[in-house]
């Protein structure tokens, strides 16, 4: 058996000791690149439990016979960037181009409902000749064209995968960002064709690209961010898609865009963001990962981060990368196999996965569903009741908003389960409110207030968080995959809650909460055991902390 090789990290402390001390084998890979200090970073990357015998990451994975052993602290952490002005080009031109669509075409059916199905009677009407309609046919094709943006969400969140690897991060974005083009013209000219199967072509379409820009988004705004700024720039995200459905709400309006006949170019406004990212996004760079990792492109991958950080002096995140680079040569490309079996990657998905359901599940679709019912058992008018939705919609946003500060302040487990647990007690609120909101007006006034304080226990954290807490999780081989299968995950949620919801509302009535108080305190038990706290932790940290649970 060949002597292993000892690596000595440098003394950064200079406190006269190594500052971590890792044995590799003679012939193991990482020797024979012959470049000490990247083999240094490697060992580094793949750190493992200190207890002789324990198997690496890489042997975990491979099916090599000479693992990687560390002892030690974790290796030195990135340097804190600021926010610069190119850094923040290139996080608006990313965000609000994806992001927009992903809000917007889940708010604005609303407000025109009732038009287009009317607009649908008429044509299947002439279609028969001026033979009546039958309601249920009209309110059919209804929920077909609302339901298709989830079934295309679910496609594009699960393909996103394959199109980040194939395109990039930033290129992927571009690539989605032409479908908008195609479904902003489908919607648009549906009226002038008497077409309703164009809106639910558009938004199966336009569904494929917010579910991919749900994946990519999150993924190229964390490759491009600091460390010190991941969580609020992951925010962002959530952010964008909170504005846009209170512009969708806005747009709207019965005395704005919400008539007869301007509906089918609210529909079409998508084709804006979709221009904004066209004329923005490629002056950004790809995510210098992905040009080092999956490139090979060094020098462009430096340059680049040069580009985003504002500043040649970027050594320290380059040795970072080249680390993850040098480890990734020995370490076989995921599959989805080696994702659901190795407890280093299963770990973390099923966090991951965990924690979109909760999202989806948490009853923010039933508050919001219930809301203009609420205020107008409260004593609003329809218009009262609209404009105080158009309220609730300000507020999830001026809380998102306050939410990217918190969540680097205290961290993303600690705003999971203030989210959480707040909305788990509201519900119980609102729930035992509802049974008496007809008896007494101070009653429904409560059932008013709670509803806005669920918007704002929900947008704290449980809102944005998920979004891109699976970036946070996993390296840059796993990370493409795992996205995929979280947004997918999610997308499929959100069409299971909006296609249940009504039935289970119409045998319950407001008694449907109940079920949210049973998820929601099991939601909160979760994030307390098992979600770990990423703030200001590497990529390797995080990993440290799932190599030492799956040893216990």
């Amino acid at each position: 058996m060949p002597r292993p090789a000892m690596l000595y990290y440098d003394d950064e402390d200079e406190d006269g000791s190594p500052d971590s001390v890792g044995f590799i084998e003679e012939d193991h890979p990482l020797q024979l690149h012959g470049n000490r200090e990247l083999a240094a970073q490697a060992v580094k990357l793949l750190q493992v439990p200190s207890r002789p015998g324990d198997a690496s990451f890489a042997s975990s994975t491979t099916d090599m016979d000479v693992p990687i052993y560390v002892r030690g602290p974790s290796s030195r952490s990135p340097g804190n960037r600021s926010l610069n002005g190119r850094l923040l080009f290139a996080i608006i031109a990313s965000a609000f181009g994806s992001a927009f669509q992903h809000g917007y075409n889940t708010g604005v059916v609303n407000a025109p409902q009732a038009l287009i199905e009317k607009w649908i009677s008429g044509v299947i009407s002439g279609r028969n000749d001026g033979k009546p309609t039958d309601q249920t046919q009209v309110t059919l094709i209804w929920a077909v064209a609302v339901s298709i943006f989830c079934v295309g969400g679910m496609v594009g969140g699960l393909s996103t995968g394959f199109v980040a690897e194939k395109f990039g991060r930033k290129g992927g974005l571009l690539v989605s960002n032409a479908l908008v083009i195609l479904s902003a013209a489908l919607q648009g000219v549906s009226k002038m064709y008497s077409s309703y199967e164009l809106i639910i072509i558009g938004r199966f379409i336009i569904g494929i690209n917010s579910g991919l820009n749900a994946g990519l988004t999150p993924m190229y705004l964390a490759e491009i961010s600091p460390m010190n700024l991941r969580g609020s720039v992951g925010t962002v995200y959530q952010l964008v898609v909170t504005i846009s459905i209170l512009i969708s709400q806005i747009l709207g309006l019965d005395y704005i865009l919400g008539t007869a006949e301007l509906w089918p170019v609210l529909l079409a406004l998508i084709i804006a963001p979709a221009i904004f990212m066209f004329a923005t996004l490629p002056f950004c760079p790809e995510s210098p990962k992905y040009t080092l990792i999956n490139k090979k492109k060094d020098i462009e991958a430096e340059r680049g981060l040069q580009w985003l950080r504002g500043t040649i002096e970027v050594h320290d995140e380059m040795d970072e990368m080249r680390a993850e680079n040098e480890a990734m040569k020995v370490i076989p490309k995921v599959t989805l196999r080696e994702m659901l079996s190795n407890p280093m990657l299963k770990t973390p998905l099923g966090i991951s996965v965990m924690i979109m359901l909760c999202q989806q599940l948490s009853g923010i679709n039933a508050v919001m569903f219930f809301s203009t019912k609420i205020f107008n058992m409260a004593g609003m008018s329809n218009d009262g009741a609209k404009y105080a939705t158009l309220g609730m919609g300000s507020l999830n946003v001026i809380m998102t908003l306050i939410s990217l500060f918190l969540v680097e302040l205290t961290g993303r487990k600690t705003l999971l389960m203030i989210g959480f647990s707040s909305m788990f007690v509201v519900t119980v609120m609102l729930t035992i409110a509802l049974m008496f909101v007809n008896v007494s007006s101070i009653v429904s006034g409560l059932a008013v207030v709670l509803v806005m304080a669920f918007v704002i226990a929900f947008a704290v954290g449980p809102g944005s968080i998920p979004w891109f807490l699976v970036s946070e999780l996993f390296n840059s081989s796993a990370r493409p995959l795992a996205t995929s299968i979280a947004v997918g995950v999610n997308w499929t949620a959100n069409f299971v809650v909006g296609l249940g919801f009504l039935p289970l509302q119409e045998m319950l009535q407001s008694n449907v909460f109940l079920i949210f108080v049973v998820l929601l305190a099991l939601f909160v038990l979760y994030v307390y055991k098992k979600v770990p706290e990423t703030k200001n932790k590497t990529l390797e940290e995080i990993q440290m902390g799932f190599r030492q649970e799956s040893y216990k």
